[in-house]
């Protein structure tokens, strides 16, 4: 069975072709800022993330021939985690998501191809799969509830794979999972459970490359209100001009990284600021378990730089052991979930 990969990011596009579990091709690029600024909101990237798609199939010699496509879930209404076969509510729900991201696009992109080549489209383990206990969906203002929307596929995908490497269940486990890429999650595993996790869209948690993290209310309210910026402004200082990209005025982590290491400045100290507050987070879900995880893992694109993991490691090793698995493990977990669908090894659900 041949089934194509897609995996948008908020900075990239991963694409991939599996023979069952076996991968034959793979692909993808790193977006630059200077792409991406001509859009005002994600889901007009569409056509551009489409033609990119087919750009490197062409180039890949890979015929528009599969049993199946699936992209990374989108941001939809609250879900337990599995596999969904995209329909037309999920796509309504895509296109009218509440929360912006290029994970939207991935049910979408998936379906266009899939409907050429008469096969299913599907997703899995969306950024909404959730499983939070009760108590930490407060906030102080009964208006307002914390929600659930973090890296879930790889955080979910290498708890499972750190598992098996030490002869031991998903489900038996307590681990503290940080996710680093162009967005940041940590989330508190609690045998098989995320009982906890930071909305690493939409404004909490640590700042990243182009995100800002939580912020202090009165200040952001005292910013909202001053006739200066316009919702439109406020909404893009959180999410794509924050963080990283707003300190130094880019968004590659590879270049930010190799910069800081070389001490430049603003590099240096805003790259070990982004560390520090993911250290306070991994330290919160420390807490949140009780102090009594199995492991951290540390993941993402992130993870692979010596540079970042060596100072984040001197400041958590203490809370548990510390375990590096750098990359996203999305591409060979999706082509895990299409192939257990298609061989009826895993239960496909419906979206309703």
């Amino acid at each position: 069975m041949k089934i194509l990969i897609i995996n948008p990011g908020s900075t990239s596009t991963k694409l991939a072709v599996y023979n069952n579990y076996a991968p034959i091709w793979m692909s993808g690029a790193h977006h630059s800022i200077h792409e991406l600024s001509q859009f005002q909101h994600t889901m007009e990237q569409y056509d551009y993330r489409m033609n990119f798609i087919r750009r490197r199939l062409a180039d890949g010699d890979m015929p528009i021939a599969f049993d199946a496509v699936i992209a990374r879930g989108g941001l939809l209404k609250p879900l337990p985690g599995g596999v969904y076969q995209v329909n037309e509510q999920m796509k309504k729900d895509l296109r009218e998501a509440t929360m912006d991201h290029a994970c939207n696009l991935g049910g979408l992109l998936a379906d266009e191809i899939a409907q050429e080549c008469g096969c299913p489209a599907f997703i899995a383990d969306p950024v909404v799969v959730d499983e939070m206990q009760e108590v930490a969906r407060y906030t102080g203002i009964p208006g307002i509830r914390r929600k659930s929307v973090f890296h879930a596929l790889n955080s979910k995908a290498v708890s499972r794979q750190y598992a098996a490497s030490i002869n031991k269940s998903y489900e038996s486990l307590r681990l503290i999972v940080a996710h680093m890429g162009g967005g940041i999650s940590v989330s508190a595993h609690d045998c098989g459970k995320v009982i906890d996790v930071n909305n690493a869209l939409d404004g909490e948690g640590p700042f990243s490359t182009e995100r800002a993290g939580t912020l202090p209310a009165g200040q952001l309210v005292d910013l909202c209100f001053s006739g200066d910026y316009s919702i439109k402004q406020i909404k893009k200082m959180i999410h794509g001009g924050g963080g990283l990209m707003a300190y130094t005025g880019n968004n590659d982590m590879i270049s930010i990284a190799r910069m800081a290491e070389e001490g430049e400045e603003p590099e240096r100290t805003a790259l070990d600021a982004m560390l520090y507050t993911i250290a306070k987070q991994i330290g919160a879900m420390h807490v949140t378990l009780g102090g009594r995880e199995d492991a951290i893992i540390l993941t993402g694109g992130i993870a692979h730089s010596e540079y970042c993991m060596d100072r984040l490691r001197r400041q958590i090793d203490f809370l548990a052991p510390v375990v590096l698995m750098p990359g996203e493990n999305e591409i060979d977990s999706l082509a895990f979930n299409a192939i257990g669908v298609l061989t009826g090894k895993l239960k496909l659900q419906t979206y309703e």
